[in-house]
């Protein structure tokens, strides 16, 4: 007998109707990226903070392409994307999870239209991608 399909994959979201799902979320809606290659507490503690921010969060994955040509290694990344989506939308923190190939999550954050948009502490606000966009609109940027 087949095993059901686990309710987290509806959170898996294709780039091209990330929009539409995205703007039936509740708002403020969060959005944060990364690799997160390999899910460690110090990602799972951020994830449930920046979701605390607002009523629902997106998240975005870097590709395998994306990810090695940020120079992480040559073995990196160890978990592809399809389990990396898998992983990211078991976590309650996570409303929706997409992924981008390019070097920086923007088309993602302009097609999320998000209220939040969140980096981890190593960045200066002011040096987010989608910064500027996020303030023109009225949004808000965390590190």
């Amino acid at each position: 007998m087949p095993y059901a399909r686990p309710a987290f994959e509806a959170k898996i979201c294709s780039p091209d109707q990330l929009a539409i799902r995205a703007a039936a979320l509740p708002r403020p809606l969060v959005f944060t990226n990364g690799c997160f290659d390999i899910v460690h507490r110090g990602h799972v503690t951020y994830l449930a903070q920046a979701r605390a921010l607002g009523a629902a969060m997106v998240v975005a994955l870097n590709t395998d392409a994306s990810v090695k040509r940020q120079g992480k290694g040559e073995d990196r990344p160890m978990n592809p994307l399809e389990d990396r989506l898998a992983v990211m939308a078991a976590l309650q923190s996570v409303d929706l999870v997409t992924w981008f190939d390019e070097d920086t999550p923007l088309a993602r954050i302009l097609e999320a239209r998000p209220d939040v948009l969140v980096k981890g502490g190593d960045w200066a606000p002011d040096d987010i991608v989608g910064a500027p966009e996020v303030r023109g609109w009225g949004g808000a940027v965390h590190s």
